[in-house]
């Protein structure tokens, strides 16, 4: 690595400081030289909290993590004393938390980091400090400035799903449910396949909205009305997309030899199959910025946080990830 990864805070009072530290602490040898944007104080006391073996090192670059990692764990500080309490969010730390990821930000565009790892965040939490976005990855977007919409996906060993519509009430995605949105995230994820996962002939499969997709519009019509004209729209632009496909049999273990990701109408016909095949593991990654990005395929756990518990699984894999693709990236020029 040429350059470190950047990791952010996220939300104090939850489980990202813990797992960031045992990242660190529990590297394989394929972890790439990382460092995280968080208030140093507050790290090394959760280390000493739970008495592990973690020197925290504050850089003032990114470029010093490279030389500082086999011995510590480099942390640029924020600037700017975080005071949390497990489980407790605070509205009051949403300036930290925002200004990681936006210093964050800053320092893959800049080229002094190699790609973004995003720690959880808490969203009502910044709601209530003025917070106005989404979520994270439409707050990323903003600050990447592409006026594109991207798209999320999840990624584990076997499998890589996409949600066309996300974080909306099923009543409300369904809704909204339409031929552009569906062509739109295809040719986002085909780029992406070719390009951060070195794929040179990717092939989506294009789930059904509805039971057995819809068994020719008896079970509903919107196989026939918005997802066929998907598909050859898609088609038709050189994309091998193919479906719509029943969703109940698209994801046991033949079925997703016979494509690279799989295209899903709203948010849980995606991560039910990934999380049930790899709870821990699984990275979420955003495509259609002009960076990579990744983070854990988990929220903040509360009910686990200050407790030291907490599984550094998916960081591991979000960080591991991110080097893959910032390379390949690398590679292409």
């Amino acid at each position: 690595m040429t350059f470190p990864l950047a990791v952010t805070m996220g939300e104090p009072s939850g489980i990202g400081g813990e797992i960031a530290l045992k990242a660190w602490l529990e590297r394989p040898a394929d972890v790439p030289p990382f460092y995280v944007i968080d208030d140093p104080e507050r790290l090394t006391a959760l280390a000493r909290r739970f008495d592990w073996p973690i020197r925290i090192c504050s850089i003032d670059t990114p470029n010093r993590a490279l030389a500082a990692f086999g011995e510590a764990l480099p942390v640029v500080p924020i600037g700017m004393t975080v005071r949390a309490q497990p489980g407790r969010p605070d509205p009051s730390n949403a300036p930290a938390i925002l200004g990681a990821i936006q210093n964050a930000v800053r320092d893959v565009r800049s080229g002094r980091a190699a790609a973004l790892v995003t720690n959880p965040i808490h969203k009502d939490s910044l709601y209530r400090a003025g917070f106005h976005h989404p979520g994270h990855t439409e707050y990323l977007a903003e600050l990447a400035g592409t006026g594109e919409t991207p798209v999320m996906m999840l990624v584990c060993p076997g499998l890589r799903v996409v949600p066309v519509t996300i974080h909306l009430p099923l009543r409300r995605a369904i809704a909204s449910l339409s031929t552009a949105a569906i062509v739109g995230a295809g040719r986002i994820t085909d780029a992406a396949l070719r390009r951060d996962f070195g794929i040179d002939a990717p092939i989506l499969a294009v789930a059904g909205l509805n039971p057995h997709a819809g068994e020719g519009g008896s079970l509903g019509r919107e196989e026939v009305d918005i997802v066929t004209p998907a598909v050859a729209e898609m088609r038709a632009a050189g994309i091998d997309a193919r479906g719509p496909l029943p969703p109940d049999t698209m994801f046991h273990a033949e079925a997703r030899r016979n494509y690279d990701a799989a295209l899903c109408m709203y948010h849980d016909q995606a991560l039910i199959p990934i999380k049930t095949i790899d709870f821990h593991g699984g990275v979420n990654v955003t495509l259609g910025l002009p960076f990579v990005r990744t983070s854990p395929d988990h929220g903040t756990a509360f009910a686990i946080a200050g407790q030291g518990s907490a599984r550094a699984d998916s960081l591991i894999a979000a960080l591991r990830l991110a080097a893959e693709m910032a390379a390949r990236r690398g590679a292409a020029g």
